[in-house]
């Protein structure tokens, strides 16, 4: 994190022309209301010294004993001698070592007073996977981040644990709408609930989303850490995208809802759904966590009030992905497999209404990833053209914080090795959907479309590197979130017709009647 910060306002007074302290205050400036607290920690940085030498100074990255020193950058050059980080470092510290003290004061944001209670939140809804916002406690919320409508579909009355997005009308919504869908009162001409006249027998269900990181949409804006690019418009939405984790399932490939803002364009199975029956309106729910390799489950669903649903197991790449240095020994064994994802499936067979479906998603094979952007430039290096991918995951490697050591190495062997595990994980969710029943459930298999969804954005004209998310270079972008919803749509309309349900003839009534009332 350091090491970011300072190559950013290095590029910045670079990119102005102007001092260091002008930049931390052009950056400063840029960042919106209470976080520019964070730049109380930005001092003292001395122009002529790269990222890796000051932050090693101010001792924010340390060198653990037997382990090699880290660095992004080439190591600088001492006049007359060889290149050498250590000799940088010797000569740096004098001059950072009251400011190491005072630096490590601060070490975590969490410290600022008046971030401790933003943070506070951010744990509990890490920990609980449910809404922060929730009066009546039924898992639904109508504030937005942490963990509200944007990962749930939004409650339409808080006090009331009752009604909530999902259920199965109370008394065909006579009175008032019991589960959030904007369809509710009687129609005047024959005295029948709008509910029932529309929404009766057409096959009305959810969908969930099971997953990791690339469910839940994570994303950092390349404009963050791109200096000719950056304004006080940047981070605009900085305070949102903090609140959800730096996930954008809003915009996500099963459940987005929204115009996407962070590029490309958004298509989800939800929207899908929706389309294909108004009626299902509201009733999405993603429960997906950076970095999990096991589900912890929150779901909302009654199994005598609610509607099915159709729910998407997809943790894509967290079982052969971690960043030891011994990245093989701690990956998921497909004994291990077969017991988390039968756990998993037994939870939902005790949750999940009857005439539910399950689709088992397949694990990625992530050498894409270091085949389509080793060579290319990080929006880091960009300016100066010398950060490359390659560096920023070897970098990551060093410290053991890469999000895949296995993918994002230049051992090819491992590589193959990684996606050889991938593959045997993913004959396992095969054979599982071949092979087991349930009772309030079907449950179904596909491979994850990655070759598929390659294929379609080269006939669009663009190129695969675009497919992965540009600062992480790890998850899939927003193109190939709103791409993978088509090819798995097509699949489903082609193999199982029968999980879609029917298109509902009343859709363009319900629309006319209740346009005011179909806010997400």
């Amino acid at each position: 994190g350091c090491v970011l910060v300072v190559s950013i306002i290095e590029q910045l007074a670079q990119w102005h022309n102007s001092t260091v302290k002008a930049a931390i205050e052009r950056l400063c400036n840029y960042i919106p209301g209470k976080y520019q607290v964070m730049c109380y920690m930005l001092c003292c940085i001395a122009r002529e010294m790269n990222a890796d030498v000051v932050c090693h100074s101010l001792r924010l990255c340390k060198q653990d004993p037997g382990q090699p020193l880290c660095h992004l950058y080439p190591p600088p050059k001492r006049e007359k001698h060889s290149p050498g980080l250590f000799y940088a470092l010797a000569h740096a510290r004098p001059r950072h070592q009251s400011i190491s003290k005072s630096f490590m004061g601060f070490s975590s944001i969490c410290t600022f007073p008046l971030l401790a209670n933003f943070c506070e939140k951010i744990k509990y809804v890490i920990r609980n996977k449910l809404p922060f916002e929730d009066f009546d406690g039924d898992k639904f919320s109508t504030f937005p981040t942490l963990r509200g409508y944007h990962w749930r579909g939004r409650d339409c009355n808080d006090k009331n644990t009752t009604v909530y997005p999902g259920r199965r009308p109370d008394n065909w919504d006579v009175k008032s709408d019991s589960n959030c869908n904007g369809i509710w009162g009687v129609d005047p001409k024959d005295g029948i609930p709008y509910e029932e006249k529309f929404c009766k027998g057409a096959d009305s269900q959810g969908v969930m989303l099971l997953g990791d990181s690339a469910g839940a949409h994570f994303h950092i804006p390349p404009e963050w850490m791109t200096v000719t690019q950056m304004s006080a418009k940047s981070f605009a939405n900085l305070p949102m995208a903090f609140s959800d984790e730096l996930d954008w399932p809003q915009f996500s490939e099963i459940t987005g809802f929204l115009n996407s803002t962070i590029g490309g364009w958004t298509d989800s199975l939800y929207l899908r759904l929706r389309k294909r029956n108004r009626c299902n309106h509201r009733d999405l729910q993603n429960i997906s966590q950076n970095g999990i390799s096991y589900l912890s489950f929150s779901l909302a669903r009654n199994q005598l009030l609610d509607y099915p649903a159709i729910v998407i197991y997809a943790t894509i790449g967290n079982d052969v992905c971690n960043g030891n240095r011994d990245t093989l020994a701690h990956m998921t064994t497909p004994k291990e497999m077969l017991s988390n994802v039968m756990q998993a499936l037994r939870y939902l067979d005790s949750h999940l209404p009857n005439g539910s479906h399950v689709i088992l998603t397949g694990l990625v094979d992530g050498r894409f990833l270091w085949d389509n952007l080793h060579d290319r430039y990080h929006p880091l290096g960009q300016l100066n053209r010398d950060v490359t991918y390659s560096q920023i995951y070897s970098f990551l490697d060093c410290l053991q914080v890469s999000p895949c050591s296995g993918w994002l190495t230049p051992n090819e062997t491992l590589r193959n090795l990684t996606s050889e595990r991938a593959l045997q994980l993913s004959n396992v969710l095969k054979e599982i959907a071949r092979s087991e029943k349930f009772a309030n459930f079907d449950i179904f298999y596909m491979d994850f479309p990655l070759r598929q969804t390659a294929e379609e954005w080269r006939k669009m004209g663009g190129e695969p590197w675009q497919l992965i998310e540009p600062v992480d270079g790890f998850h899939p972008s927003q193109i190939a979130a709103a791409l993978g919803t088509s090819i798995t749509w097509q699949k489903a309309l082609r193999e199982w017709p029968q999980v879609l349900g029917k298109e509902n003839p009343f859709n363009d009534q319900i629309e006319a009647i209740f346009k005011d009332q179909g806010g997400h």
